[in-house]
């Protein structure tokens, strides 16, 4: 059996994983080629929160209170993450992030109440009034789906604010 310490610098390290392959599926890449160029990212990925709770059984573990998981270009925010995993591989399969989720990025900003990362598909899904903010555009809706290997939105019931520049 798995000692308690192992098991959790275990689950830090497949969430730390899937948090790279996400921040560069961002870019355009596919979910291989950003697989093989998370080898290659100098850095580390670090998630830090109160409480860990990792469940073997159920296949999960559970990241509370003050939730933080920092890589060198983005860090995401939340009061809880579950993280859902495979038996035998650890591939993680989901993410559910709650309570004030932020993921902040160069300048794009991305908040909401809840977001679900689906490792098959590659998508994002933000819910609980999501809002996205680049610069001064902001594009809020009732559901924000981002799906990371097009690098596309999808917002339901959009609303959406967009500031002229200047010309100089």
């Amino acid at each position: 059996m798995m000692s308690r310490r192992r098991l959790i610098n275990d689950m830090v390290r497949f969430c730390g994983s899937l948090i790279i392959v996400v921040l560069l599926s961002t870019h355009g890449f596919s979910a291989e080629q950003a697989k093989e160029r998370a080898k290659k990212i100098k850095g580390p990925v670090v998630i830090t929160s109160e409480m860990l709770k990792a469940d073997n059984k159920a296949r999960t573990a559970l990241f509370e209170r003050s939730v933080v998981a920092r890589s060198t270009d983005m860090t995401i925010y939340a009061d809880k993450m579950l993280v859902h995993y495979e038996e035998g591989s650890g591939n993680v399969t989901q993410i559910d992030a709650k309570g004030q989720v932020r993921v902040t990025k160069e300048s794009r900003v991305i908040t909401s109440r809840e977001a679900v990362y689906y490792a098959a598909e590659e998508k994002v899904i933000f819910t609980g009034d999501p809002r996205a903010v680049e610069g001064e555009n902001v594009v809020t809706g009732k559901k924000m789906t981002y799906l990371m290997n097009d690098d596309l939105f999808l917002v339901e019931e959009s609303k959406v604010f967009l500031k002229n520049k200047k010309e100089q």
